[in-house]
């Protein structure tokens, strides 16, 4: 096949006619397919089914230290949770707070304590330094730059790379006193599915930011979710680097057992120095008494240990990975020979990114609805949703069934082709 770009404008007419013809079969089926959220599969959930069951007896409810986990107290968690979330962290127990079932609505309240209170070796409260800004490489996370954004926050887009972040910009924005944090998703990054690399690790470690009470908002959401059990992604550990440095205080550590567990029902935990988990206590004591402590022991019960997690993330992974091979399979059939999009090859995560030619993302995702896919929006990876090329698609291939996820991949890939054979025609006859 002649790659698009290298086409005639009377050979791109014929594609474009043909394409439009594949393109109204597929209207004309009547799909429902939704690759729009990283959503686990019922057969996923189904997998943790057995720790509903850990808890039965009176017995059963006392922690380790002989507490009653139904009743009052305990506001940083129970031990034995601690103990598993730090392991997923790659923390010591006391630099963690257990929290409820979910890491966003942590890091929320974490943004909104250091707008209204600011953080140890800070000023106060951010909102009385006026402007704020926070750091967003991107392409990213759209809940993360929704929840600067709802503070309003200036979100300030940092390019990602191939190994992470753009650290040369990073450590010039942060000379800015108004720069107050950054988000980071630093395994299997979505939604690129990258994981920062162990240069990038060390010079956030070492940054210098202008303000005192700088954080980095580290979201490991994707610590333990390898695609192939044993050939994943190694992440430099984070606070030993900080510790390093000298700057313990610079981040805050988040996770959850949303995509391990059960996605409304885990449980989600925040990380830091002594210090911040001094001031967080402090702050999140006033709006709680302590998470769903039965929750956190039924968890800690049944997985136990990181070990025990890693051995069901093994059965998560033989569900997800024919998923992804199958999406992955598809765009290098249709879409490698027209020369007109690329995308990366994750060991891990919950997506797979798609870059179309530039100026054709929203118009693909449209063609998509337009037959019955639904996609996540196109520049939502981006702060305030302006992805500056439109050309980043986001692809969830976790939720829907894998014939479903096969009928998906064949027509997200018509649909970026008819969108960019469109552009060149019409570039062409300009």
């Amino acid at each position: 096949m002649t790659a698009y770009q290298q086409m005639t404008p009377a050979q791109l007419a014929q594609e474009v006619k043909v394409l439009r013809e594949k393109f109204d079969e597929y209207k004309n089926m009547g799909l429902k397919l939704d690759l729009s959220r990283g959503k686990p599969d019922g057969s996923q959930l189904d997998l943790a089914l057995p720790m509903m069951g850990v808890l039965k007896e009176t017995q059963d409810f006392m922690t380790e230290t002989g507490f009653d986990s139904r009743n009052y107290g305990l506001l940083e968690g129970i031990p034995e949770a601690r103990r598993l979330m730090a392991e997923i962290l790659e923390l010591e127990p006391d630099e963690v707070i257990v929290g409820g079932n979910s890491s966003l609505n942590l890091m929320h309240d974490c943004v909104g304590i250091g707008f209204v209170h600011g953080y140890p070796g800070g000023k106060g409260g951010w909102y009385k330094e006026g402007n704020i800004k926070f750091l967003c490489p991107c392409p990213g996370y759209d809940r993360h730059f929704a929840v600067t954004q709802h503070f309003g926050f200036e979100l300030v887009s940092v390019d990602m790379k191939e190994d992470g972040p753009d650290m040369d910009a990073v450590e010039e924005l942060v000379k800015d006193p108004a720069v107050k944090g950054m988000w980071c998703v630093p395994k299997y990054q979505n939604p690129l599915g990258i994981t920062f690399s162990d240069d990038v690790v060390r010079r956030l470690a070492n940054l210098s930011p202008a303000a005192p009470d700088f954080r980095i908002f580290w979201d490991n959401a994707y610590a333990v979710h390898d695609l192939e059990p044993g050939k994943g992604d190694k992440l430099l550990n984070l606070m030993a680097e900080l510790k390093k440095a000298g700057k313990p205080d610079m981040a805050l550590f988040f996770t959850s057992t949303s995509k391990i567990s059960f996605a409304g029902a885990g449980i989600a935990a925040v990380g830091g120095s002594a210090a911040n988990i001094a001031w967080l206590k402090k702050h999140f004591g006033l709006q709680m008494i302590s998470g769903d402590k039965v929750n956190q022991l039924r968890h800690a019960r049944y997985f136990k240990n990181k070990a025990g997690i890693m051995a069901h993330m093994e059965k998560q992974a033989a569900l997800l990975r024919p998923k992804f091979e199958a999406v992955l399979d598809t765009l290098e059939r249709e879409l490698a020979p027209a020369g007109v999009a690329s995308w990366n090859k994750p060991r891990g995560g919950y997506f797979i990114p798609l870059d179309v030619m530039d100026g054709c993302a929203k118009r693909t995702v449209a063609l998509c609805k337009e037959a019955g896919m639904v996609l996540t929006g196109a520049g939502a990876t981006f702060p305030y949703g302006v992805d500056p090329r439109d050309r980043n698609i986001r692809i969830a291939p976790t939720y829907a069934k894998l014939d479903e996820i096969k009928t998906a991949a064949s027509l997200l890939c018509l649909c970026a082709k008819l969108a960019c054979a469109e552009k060149l025609l019409e570039q062409a006859k300009a």
